[in-house]
């Protein structure tokens, strides 16, 4: 439910609760301002605002902000990814029907094959593109002059880009996780636009159980909206919304399922680790890519998983928070020494 990965009914709420300017946006305040001023500057030269890279984790607003481009832009918008632009003829055909000052929004762009990867950065700075025709010591290179547009890249691992494709934007903005005070903004905001009532009390609940992330925020205020439609509550506090998120088993720090069965099998089968990746995902009932890109990261940054050498460890916070006590061993593996990718899997 909190995943990174919406149904289409839950993708067309989420495009309804989007903010459709700068001014509606919540949050991210110093790249809000920066890019405020990008674009005004922009405007009154009369010209395409500069490419711009957004970073960040997913459901921070990556998206919103290159729509919010395109509408302060007033111009219209294209959106591909990066995975679907696995040959530069796919990039040479999206590029070739845009229009002047058109907004181009490019989402995961990281994973963009090589070959489109060497043709943007032509396109980014010189407005063209040389389209091959032939093949061996026949082949020719056709110019291909294009129109002046703004490219709007969106990433979740913005060390995977490459340096030039990278030093090509004129403006990078990193996005970070949101305050509970930030998230208490978004919901009044969404709740309005739902015509829901909660009070102060239900807001903090449903903030706080949030991840910091604005995307997961809005879908658990519609999981509560429903579970108080059902039980025919028309003011939401925080016991009903606390009643709510724990019946689709969001505990009161936002862990879900998937988060609680990696910590329980830490803790319980493996007495706190060290142990590997791949053994903690088959422990689970996962592949080990889904432990690692859906869970792991909020337990890292939450200080309940550690990641050593050795493997995956639980912290003492892992241990309190499934109210137990941790043993002197596990004490002195929570002690290793930690590192950002450990060697054994």
């Amino acid at each position: 439910m909190a995943g990174p990965v919406a149904e289409p009914e839950e993708r067309e709420l989420e495009a309804a609760l989007r903010p459709k300017n700068l001014d509606d946006f919540v949050g991210q305040e110093r790249v809000r301002k920066q890019l405020g001023l990008v674009l005004a500057a922009s405007k009154i030269r009369g010209r395409s605002a500069d490419h711009v890279l957004m970073s960040g984790p997913p459901g921070l607003g990556k998206t919103t902000l290159a729509m919010i481009v395109a509408a302060e832009m007033n111009a219209p918008l294209r959106i591909s990814s990066g995975p679907a632009i696995q040959h530069a003829g796919d990039l040479a055909a999206i590029l070739s029907s845009l229009t002047e000052g058109e907004v181009l929004f490019l989402d995961e762009i990281h994973r963009m094959s090589r070959p489109a990867e060497e043709m943007l950065y032509m396109a980014m700075e010189d407005f063209r593109v040389d389209i091959i025709v032939g093949k061996g010591a026949g082949a020719t290179a056709i110019p291909l002059e294009l129109p002046s547009f703004t490219l709007v890249g969106a990433t979740t691992r913005a060390g995977l880009l490459p340096g030039p494709l990278r030093d090509r934007f004129g403006f990078t903005g990193h996005l970070e996780f949101y305050s509970v005070a930030e998230l208490e903004l978004v919901l009044r905001r969404s709740a309005g636009m739902l015509d829901l009532r909660l009070t102060s009390a239900g807001f903090s609940e449903i903030a706080g159980r949030s991840r910091g992330t604005p995307r997961i925020a809005n879908r658990l205020l519609r999981r509560v909206r429903d579970w108080a439609l059902v039980h025919g509550i028309e003011s939401i506090d925080a016991r009903t919304a606390s009643a709510a998120l724990d019946m689709y088993e969001v505990d009161a720090r936002g862990l879900d399922r998937l988060d609680r069965s990696v910590l329980q099998a830490l803790v319980n089968k493996f007495n706190g680790g060290p142990v590997g990746l791949s053994t903690l995902a088959i422990a689970v009932g996962e592949e080990p890519e889904t432990v690692e890109t859906v869970a792991e990261p909020f337990l890292v940054r939450e200080g309940l998983l550690g990641r050593t050498p050795r493997g995956r460890i639980a912290l003492p916070a892992a241990w309190e928070h499934l109210g137990l006590k941790m043993p002197g061993n596990a004490v002195a593996a929570a002690m290793l020494p930690f590192e950002e990718e450990p060697r054994e899997g």
